[in-house]
């Protein structure tokens, strides 16, 4: 079993009896010698979407629960619920707008490489590949001459996320975003 120091975003665990899905971590080193670092976890229960923020010791033990990674892909947007179908048996994915919030800003219709992370037979979280591909629908004038290292500006992208983009970058450009960072990496040709 892993310790809390080895546990990573996106894993399902289980925590005094129920199931957690881990959405954020972030680590506290305390200022004392003698302190050992703290990992405090974002967490959201699989049956009923609380949310908990519990901290664990480095060392602490912590129990995986059984999950399972379906490739799936969009398929449309019933009111405040998006649907993800399965790739293989085409079982339907309902996900509500608030739980999938971040990861919408790099969903588009024709999105490859995702999957859905199923506890317990339900849906709790979306996988989204290392980079997409988005198209940017707002950005300052191209600069003529700018080099691929000159300054950065801001753009706003097809899904609503906003990244800094090299000055030789222009409205209705592709560029391709690491879903880990939000950062721009490159700009993709049509």
């Amino acid at each position: 079993m892993p310790k809390a120091s080895d546990i990573k975003k996106s894993a399902a665990i289980e925590h005094e009896g129920k199931v957690y899905f881990v959405k954020d971590i972030s680590k506290l080193t305390p200022s004392g010698r003698a302190g050992s670092s703290l990992y405090r976890m974002r967490m959201y229960d699989v049956a009923t979407n609380a949310k908990a923020d519990v901290s664990f010791k480095a060392d602490d033990i912590i129990t995986l629960a059984d999950f399972s990674r379906h490739a799936a892909s969009f398929s449309y947007i019933d009111g405040e619920e998006y649907i993800f179908m399965d790739n293989e048996d085409y079982t339907p994915y309902h996900f509500h707008k608030d739980v999938i919030e971040e990861e919408l800003l790099f969903i588009t219709e024709d999105i490859q490489g995702l999957h859905v992370l199923v506890v317990n037979g339900a849906p709790v979280a979306l996988e989204l590949p290392s980079t997409v591909d988005l198209e940017i629908v707002e950005t300052d004038p191209s600069i003529k001459g700018a080099s691929a290292s000159a300054r950065t500006k801001p753009a706003v992208l097809s899904t609503g996320l906003s990244v800094q983009v090299p000055e030789y970058i222009a409205t209705g450009d592709r560029i391709r975003v690491n879903t880990l960072e939000h950062k721009y990496m490159n700009r993709v040709e049509k």
